[in-house]
């Protein structure tokens, strides 16, 4: 029975485009969500990145028509607050994309 759960993961896995599986990932609330993984899952969404020049520091704004949400990238580490997870679930969640 094991064996088949894992295959059947396997099988999903390579069904699901890599929209789907950012958006599976970030519904699990993982503690290892990186900024990268971030990116690329609002420009899957529709979402432009902007950092606003070279003061802008850490800060960035991801807009999609006249939607704005606002985070800074995690630094000296790569991975999310888990309080930027739940901001991202939430704005992903106001546009319907979750």
């Amino acid at each position: 029975m094991q064996f088949l759960k894992a295959s059947y993961i396997f099988v999903l896995g390579d069904i699901m485009g890599k929209k789907d599986k950012l958006i599976a990932r970030l519904k699990s609330k993982p503690k290892d969500f990186t900024f990268s993984e971030a990116r690329t899952l609002m420009g899957l969404c529709g979402y432009t990145i902007s950092n606003a020049g070279k003061t802008s520091g850490s800060r960035v704004c991801f807009i999609k028509g006249d939607k704005v949400f606002r985070m800074h990238k995690p630094h000296p580490r790569k991975e999310l607050p888990t309080y930027q997870v739940m901001e991202l679930i939430d704005e992903l969640n106001q546009e319907d994309m979750l």
